[in-house]
């Protein structure tokens, strides 16, 4: 077997380590609060509305994930409007946006005169052709959210498990809200090339799942979300490598196992948690 080191003497597999490093560190931070707040089928409606915009990107000829950025955010502020200024059911606003933006998408490719685009990338991922500018754009987001989430940690913390209490603090719920829906929106369309539209809920929810097995509290939730989610997609790439298949359903498939063997672990070491909260 070729030579784990070998790796790392080609350029795009540096590139998708990179990616994948950067990717965690977003992931982790945005999909603890996916988690905690039980977002995980609106990030699901935001990710498929997006392929709206990468969609109309090719149509214009613009970037498809700055276009696809674009429409992720719309459809995050339009589920938060519908469901609380009209009174939407919460899972109808996210199946219609989740609905007309797949349609969209197929649209507009479908009459973007020459070549069809390859789908896959965007729809199952494929790191490996991620590029400097898209490198770029995961650091900037990462200090964003870094930055945010310590300012905020404890409005953030309020707004996840007593609104009520921030509210009695004259605190705007509303624009915190949104804001944190802008940063899930952005995240997930710039880690669209890590694992697709179709299976970048996982990098949001099952790491994030996998720490809240051994902790319940939210700082150490974000921290092992991070760890796990970096473990997870450092341990696909490699796999992924040495069996020449794409590398975002390795990564999903290795989360989910890492998963398992977390939870299976806890039952082994009798009641309780292996981190105390």
């Amino acid at each position: 077997m070729e030579n784990i080191f070998s790796i790392f003497t080609h350029q795009f597999a540096i590139n998708a380590f990179a990616g994948a490093l950067l990717a965690s560190i977003a992931c982790g931070i945005i999909g603890a609060y996916v988690v905690a707040n039980r977002l995980v089928f609106v990030s699901g409606g935001i990710s498929h509305a997006s392929f709206g915009g990468i969609g109309f990107g090719y149509y214009i000829g613009v970037s498809p994930l700055f276009a696809g950025t674009i429409f992720a955010v719309f459809a995050a502020l339009g589920i938060e409007v519908l469901t609380s200024k009209l009174k939407f059911r919460s899972d109808s606003a996210i199946a219609i946006l989740w609905s007309a933006g797949m349609a969209l998408g197929v649209f507009f490719i479908a009459i973007t005169p020459g070549y069809a685009p390859n789908l896959m990338t965007y729809l199952f991922g494929n790191i490996l052709t991620i590029t400097n500018g898209e490198l770029g754009a995961l650091m900037v987001l990462d200090l964003l959210l870094i930055a945010f989430f310590s300012v905020f940690y404890y409005p953030i913390l309020f707004l996840s498990f007593d609104e009520g209490f921030l509210r009695t603090r004259k605190f705007s719920t509303g624009l915190l809200k949104s804001v944190i829906l802008i940063f899930i929106a952005v995240a997930i369309v710039l880690n669209v090339r890590l694992s697709g539209i179709i299976l970048v809920m996982s990098l949001l929810t099952i790491p994030q799942e996998t720490a809240n097995l051994l902790t319940s509290r939210f700082d150490r939730l974000i921290l092992l979300s991070v760890l796990f989610s970096l473990v997870g997609c450092f341990m696909g790439l490699i796999i992924s490598f040495f069996i020449n298949i794409p590398s975002g359903p390795v990564i999903v498939l290795t989360l989910a196992i890492i998963y398992f063997l977390v939870r299976l672990l806890r039952v082994l070491f009798r009641k309780g948690r292996i981190i105390q909260a």
